[in-house]
């Protein structure tokens, strides 16, 4: 019992450690999301060259970080015309690309970490660009978009109309009603994956870590950890920023920088998402697709590690995980957790408060998960009553329409 108490405090501190990075990602996510087209975004996404490839991920990286998100805007960009390989990308970006993900990295492990990210990103996406096309048959690609139709609703903003958006207070509003709904969305994840890193730091014995990963032999203990790492991510459950505490314990546990960084990618072949997968694109392309993230995934890490290693950039062993925090007191870190809940706190009242200036006509809420969706790019929508509802995928649709009430009065 000791131990597991031990564990979960380890957990609080290492979100007390990251609160102010998370809010600030979260935050930085809701106002570019709030003032991007997403119509403008589909019309750039029309191929897979190098210049579309490069839009996707800048897209990726300023979108929401949430891998159910990412999965969901990516399938609604495909079916409605984007290029099948720069929706994957985009994706990809959206997930291991954003500002809160290497914020968060830093702060646990090690800035070597986040910079290994951004470079182990645009590695990954190359990589994918290359081969998704000749892993994947156009005629089952063209099969799926077939299958999953299109919405009518179409909106789009000119350059003027989004800087006098910006200006107003409905705007704020909006961007806020992202934040909040992206900070909802994930709420889940980020839980389980603090207390699954606390409890794996203080109730697994490094003999345990040293018994699934090979290590003391050189290139062959680098490949294995690459390879595993993708597979720990897949039946862990945990993904989008939620999966950093637990990279944090691998690494502490003797992982490699390369297994570190495969993992960390790895948060799109989560089990509940390779299920997601199946039910957009259908169980062919799903299972070539599922494989290929995770070939991409591991290869990147094993390329990555070779770089870090060859500029001698890999930090020398595991880094204890009681290094990492700092606790409550008169330090960085505890003035800007100070500062982020202030800025948390004026988030939270435009959300609140932002029906006082007007009911938004291009945001909705889903009901299931609390995150806002944009009506015209919603991934799945359904009438109960007469009245329409939006939903940031079909798995919240289909919570949403086999229990309405209680949803509604909750």
């Amino acid at each position: 019992m000791h131990k597991v108490l031990s564990g979960l405090q380890e957990g609080w501190w290492m979100f007390f450690d990251t609160f102010w990075a998370l809010i600030l990602g979260f935050t930085l996510s809701g106002i570019v999301q709030a003032f991007v087209s997403r119509k403008q975004m589909r019309a750039a996404l029309g191929d897979h060259q190098p210049k579309t490839i490069a839009k996707a991920s800048f897209f990726g990286m300023v979108s929401s970080s949430c891998s159910y998100a990412a999965s969901a805007l990516s399938k609604s960009l495909f079916s409605k015309g984007a290029d099948f390989t720069a929706s994957m990308v985009f994706m990809f970006a959206s997930t291991n690309l954003v500002i809160e993900l290497g914020l968060v990295l830093w702060i646990l492990i090690g800035w070597q970490f986040a910079a290994a990210e951004f470079v182990g990103g645009a590695i990954m996406i190359a990589l994918l660009t290359i081969l998704l096309p000749r892993v994947i048959p156009a005629e089952l690609i063209n099969k799926s978009r077939s299958e999953l139709g299109t919405f009518d609703s179409e909106m789009s903003e000119s350059t003027a109309a989004i800087s006098t958006k910006m200006k107003s207070r409905r705007g704020w509003s909006d961007a806020a009603g992202y934040t909040i709904g992206d900070f909802t969305m994930l709420r889940g994840e980020l839980v389980a994956g603090f207390i699954v890193a606390g409890l794996a730091a203080t109730l697994v014995s490094v003999s345990f870590w040293q018994s699934l990963f090979i290590s003391g032999h050189g290139f062959w203990s680098a490949l294995e950890n690459a390879i595993i790492g993708p597979f720990l991510a897949f039946i862990s459950f945990v993904c989008s920023v939620g999966n950093v505490p637990l990279a944090a314990a691998l690494w502490h546990g003797g992982i490699t920088f390369g297994g570190v960084i495969a993992f960390i990618f790895a948060d799109l072949v989560a089990f509940p998402l390779v299920m997601i997968y199946r039910k957009y694109y259908g169980a062919k392309l799903a299972i070539r697709l599922s494989l290929l993230f995770w070939f991409v995934m591991s290869l990147s890490g094993l390329i990555t590690e070779g770089i870090f290693q060859l500029v001698a950039m890999i930090p020398h062993g595991s880094v204890g995980m009681e290094m990492s925090t700092k606790h409550i007191g008169l330090n960085a870190t505890t003035i800007l957790n100070g500062v982020s809940i202030v800025v948390l706190a004026v988030v939270y009242w435009l959300y609140r408060t932002r029906d006082k200036f007007g009911v938004s006509m291009e945001f909705a809420k889903d009901y299931v998960c609390g995150m806002q969706v944009r009506i015209a790019d919603a991934p799945a929508q359904g009438e109960y009553k007469g009245t329409m509802y939006y939903f940031c995928m079909p798995g919240c649709k289909d919570a949403f329409m086999s229990k309405p009430e209680q949803y509604l009065n909750a």
